[in-house]
């Protein structure tokens, strides 16, 4: 049988999910939160945050600035394009088009 939620119990649900989002938005995160967030290994993400400046410590916490470390991350964008073509006269049409 399914339990029917309460006003309460939809509200402690929202309010979850404000944290939640508090915690994602923040201009400083941890090092293990930025894991999370960016779906980097530690070693990784220090070392890209390092590249980019965006580290600051203070009493052995680590703090990444989000902005910073967004902007530099965005040098790495690589446009969509096509790695594949499988038919030969598509690709030769795909290049007299100047589209490869």
């Amino acid at each position: 049988m399914k339990k029917e939620n309460t006003l309460f119990d939809v509200e402690e649900e929202m309010e979850e999910v404000r944290r939640n989002f508090r915690v994602l938005r923040r201009k400083f995160l941890k090092y293990k939160d930025a894991e999370i967030v960016y779906s980097l290994e530690h070693k990784k993400l220090l070392e890209l945050a390092d590249d980019a400046g965006a580290i600051y410590r203070q009493s052995g916490t680590v703090l990444i600035n989000r902005d910073i470390f967004d902007e530099y991350l965005e040098r790495y964008h690589q446009p969509a394009r096509m790695y594949k073509v499988n038919d030969n006269r598509e690709r030769k049409s795909l290049e007299e088009r100047g589209n490869i």
